[in-house]
């Protein structure tokens, strides 16, 4: 029986203390007997959470009393056992590196689209001006092997800080067509869809959440494959149950489990 629950959540929000921070999480994280990552830096804090109902929900709960991140939003799925070995509270530059500091999403974020009206817009193909729909995978490629949103633009990128590269050469491509970046749990999309304003792009949306919201709220219509997640379940379906052994080999048990989205 499924019952240990796990949280993906990140928030954008400025943190003068990072430092100070991690202590406290840390310690708060250990008294509910929590198992992940929780990544800290100025510009917010993003995680991967595992325990028990109980715990998750007071851990979130004492988050959410700091005021600058009451918003905090978690994905939920379930598993048999905890997807992590043990704890980890760091500190880095970037919660999601991408090594260009004026995208900053703390100060603001870029247009979203739901779930429930991508879903729409991609049983019609267009959206809702007529526009064709291009989704656009913000991953690297060896998310995209294990699974993508039917028809997808990848861009072969090996790390999400190639995405500016990676982005410009598909520019004219996309000129007139609705894009929908997506990722695994929404981080990257913010600062890839703010990456795109400031080239001057326009009609394209984030999708909110990334594909484990999707997942959450419409299941799996138009996702071929499972989704690749950064923990020791390596991939989750469309119910959000590990798959493990359907992950490609390159996120298999020799590669590092790290907290991306």
């Amino acid at each position: 029986m499924a019952s240990v629950l796990n949280i993906a959540a990140y928030q954008f929000v400025h943190l003068d203390d990072p430092e100070a921070l991690r202590e406290s999480l840390e310690a708060t994280a250990a008294r509910f007997d929590l198992k992940g990552t929780i990544l800290l830096a100025h510009e917010g804090i993003n995680l991967f959470l595992a325990g028990t109902s109980e715990g998750i929900r007071s851990f979130l709960q004492t988050v959410r009393s700091d005021s600058r991140m009451k918003n905090l939003t978690a994905k939920e799925s379930w598993s048999e056992k905890p997807p992590f070995r043990k704890l980890r509270v760091r500190v880095k530059r970037e919660i999601i590196r991408m090594n260009h500091p004026t995208i900053r999403p703390e100060l603001g974020r870029a247009v979203a689209v739901d779930a429930t009206t991508l879903k729409r817009w991609l049983d019609a193909g267009h959206d809702d001006s007529g526009r064709p729909l291009v989704m656009l995978d913000t991953r690297n490629d060896f998310e995209v092997e294990a699974g993508q949103f039917r028809g997808a633009m990848t861009l072969n990128i090996q790390k999400f800080s190639d995405f500016p590269q990676a982005i410009e050469p598909v520019r004219e491509e996309l000129r007139g067509k609705a894009v929908v970046s997506y990722c695994t749990g929404g981080i990257r999309c913010e600062k890839a869809a703010l990456y795109m304003n400031a080239l001057g792009m326009t009609d394209h949306w984030q999708l909110d959440g990334g594909i484990l919201k999707y997942f959450e709220a419409v299941g799996g219509d138009h996702f071929e494959g499972h989704c690749t997640v950064f923990d020791e379940r390596r991939a989750v379906d469309s119910a959000l149950a590990a798959q493990p052994e359907q992950a490609n080999e390159s996120s298999g048990p020799n590669r590092p489990v790290q907290c991306s989205d």
